[in-house]
């Protein structure tokens, strides 16, 4: 049954999903509805098209604000982008595709046949608006496909933010409704959709909360509908954390082949046998794709295993790899090569490489084992929505609603924590205690010391999933794209066994390349690798002179394109973006 879906969403992407873009106004693949509409067959394969919208993996992995660094610096941080002529995230198709469906299906066959398909269609109208409204802000709010014919619409304004998302609320709602309570993490479901409304609410109800030169209403509406719909999937039963074995489970969720039913609610799925591939094991394991590596402040949030905070130990910043990874949090090791680190299916024991790694904390989360290191051959299905995500969902909330309780911290923190074998969260200490490094890390310095450790349990747990710049963006943290990043700590030029097993693995050098034994990799200071202090030491960093900027007044939001305002002279441009029209 897996590979029949995965082959009709493939083969009805390819018919469908890669139509012209939505401006250009092309027939939905002459399908006529009279003739098209007529059986619930015609119904499942239309609406498998519309999971082309689901991530793929490389927008889930490839992750690079302030938690992965790399060797090349994007416009995006250097704060250089420049509103684009066309494209930029301004596309209508898949709308185009759903909103065809919601005027047509209804025509031939009774309500009850095609209930669960507009539920799945207005899933995807919710998302596909969620994402252009975080993009975009205001945009204009269709709910019919597009004719050649039709100038009013053609040339329709920008519809408020506020109309926008109360319009996607409403059909998040519906498709809760109207869609099957079964677990599946391959279709949408009502718990796949339980799950979006409590990522929506939290995300626009804090935009509201920190956004306040929007002028939006209504913060602690969409903060109450997240927590709401958290509290709903949660209670009904049919997900939870998987614990049966805390050494390896976390990273297990990414690693193997299937995704697991009990946690992950909506994946994007892979397989060998259909030739469907991402590229995991090659993004982390080579140069080709920016030497992606942990940002030192993100590794010094992870917690000691007893819930202590490393920070607090005194000389903790001019620690060594192997004395820093010494008992922490077990999803330390589990996301980045640590001291004994091992591939799956393989017992050789592994250090960091720094080939492959600008700041020497090599990922792992999602590597597979080495017969999947070729140039896309990773066929390990990629989580969409996970519980976990739905646990931290309904805490944040909650926190930010000011209502939340050490009983709703030990149903959601403390099962993500269990997980690993560590303690659960004490609200009292957190608040009376607040961490002064998670606090410094932030411009607004209102936030309750529970509320950094939810935040900083966020950015742990939910590490290369696609979230950390819409957690950023609704915050109003974006000057934490522009320190200067960093990574491991190095006393100065030397030798160094990182994991402590008695042989050298890293040779730090001026001038001429030492003569040596093979085995350990050697860098040339200043060139290959370069320290806050030179040779008198001090943490990696990379890119010291590319400098990093973010204006306040602009970069929350995207630009429109050109074109569309050329084509369209109804579109404002968002604020601070200069194209010249």
């Amino acid at each position: 049954m897996k590979q029949i879906n995965l082959l009709i969403i493939c083969l009805l992407g390819l018919m469908i999903g890669s139509c012209n873009k939505f401006m250009d106004r092309d027939p939905l693949a002459k399908i006529s509805p009279d003739n098209f509409f007529k059986t619930e067959k015609d119904l499942r394969l239309y609406v498998n098209s519309m999971y082309t919208m689901v991530p793929d993996a490389e927008g889930i992995y490839n992750e690079d604000m302030d938690n992965v660094v790399k060797s090349s610096t994007s416009e995006f941080l250097t704060g250089k982008r420049q509103v684009p002529v066309t494209g930029g995230g301004w596309t209508w198709t898949e709308l185009r595709k759903i909103n065809y469906f919601l005027v047509n299906c209804n025509k031939v066959l009774p309500y009850s046949t095609t209930r669960k398909y507009v539920g799945a269609a207005k899933f995807f109208r919710a998302w596909f608006y969620f994402e252009m409204v975080k993009k975009f802000g205001d945009v204009p709010w269709y709910t019919t496909p597009l004719d050649v014919n039709d100038k009013a619409l053609l040339q329709k304004a920008r519809d408020p933010r506020k109309l926008i998302m109360d319009s996607v609320m409403a059909d998040i709602d519906s498709a809760i409704v109207s869609l099957d309570g079964v677990k599946s993490n391959e279709l949408v479901t009502k718990w796949t959709a339980l799950a979006l409304k409590a990522r929506i609410g939290l995300f626009e109800g804090t935009f509201r909360k920190y956004h306040k030169e929007f002028n939006l209403p209504d913060e602690n509406k969409f903060l109450q509908a997240a927590a709401d719909a958290a509290a709903q999937l949660m209670a009904g039963g049919q997900y939870r954390i998987f614990t049966s074995s805390p050494n390896v489970a976390y990273r297990d969720l990414f690693a193997t082949k299937n995704a697991n039913p009990d946690e992950i609610i909506l994946s994007r799925k892979y397989s060998a046998g259909l030739q469907l591939y991402h590229n995991a094991n090659y993004y982390t394991i080579t140069a080709s794709y920016g030497q992606p590596g942990l940002e030192k402040s993100l590794v010094n949030s992870y917690l000691m295993k007893d819930g202590t905070r490393f920070t607090d130990q005194p000389g903790y910043d001019k620690m060594q790899f192997f004395q820093e990874c010494q008992g922490r949090d077990p999803r330390l090791a589990q996301t980045i090569r640590t001291p004994g680190y091992t591939r799956i299916g393989n017992t050789n024991k592994l250090v960091p490489d720094f080939g492959a790694a600008v700041t020497g904390y090599q990922v792992i989360k999602y590597v597979t084992d080495e017969s999947q290191d070729s140039y896309v051959k990773n066929d390990n299905d990629m989580p969409v929505f996970r519980y976990a995500e739905v646990l931290l969902n309904y805490a944040e909330a909650k926190a930010e609603l000011g209502q939340l309780t050490q009983a709703d911290l030990d149903q959601t923190i403390k099962l993500v924590r269990n997980r690993v074998g560590m303690p659960g969260l004490d609200m009292a200490a957190a608040n009376a205690n607040p961490d002064p490094y998670e606090a410094a890390r932030y411009s607004n310095k209102n936030i309750s010391g529970v509320l950094l450790e939810i935040r900083r349990e966020r950015r742990i747990e939910l590490l290369m999933e696609n979230f950390r710049w819409n957690d950023i963006c609704r915050w109003k943290e974006g000057t934490m794209l522009t320190r200067q990043f960093k990574g491991m700590y190095f006393p100065g030029t030397g030798s160094f066994d990182l994991d402590n097993d008695g042989k050298v693995d890293i040779v730090i050098y001026e001038g001429t390349k030492p003569t040596g034994p093979k085995g350990p990799a050697y860098l040339k200071l200043g060139s290959e690798i370069d320290l806050e202090n030179g040779t008198s030491g001090g943490a990696i960093v990379v890119n010291r002179n590319i400098g990093k900027t973010f204006n306040e007044t602009r970069d929350y939001l995207y630009p429109v394109p050109i074109q569309e305002r050329t084509l369209n002279r109804n579109l404002t441009q968002n604020p601070n973006w200069n194209d010249g029209l």
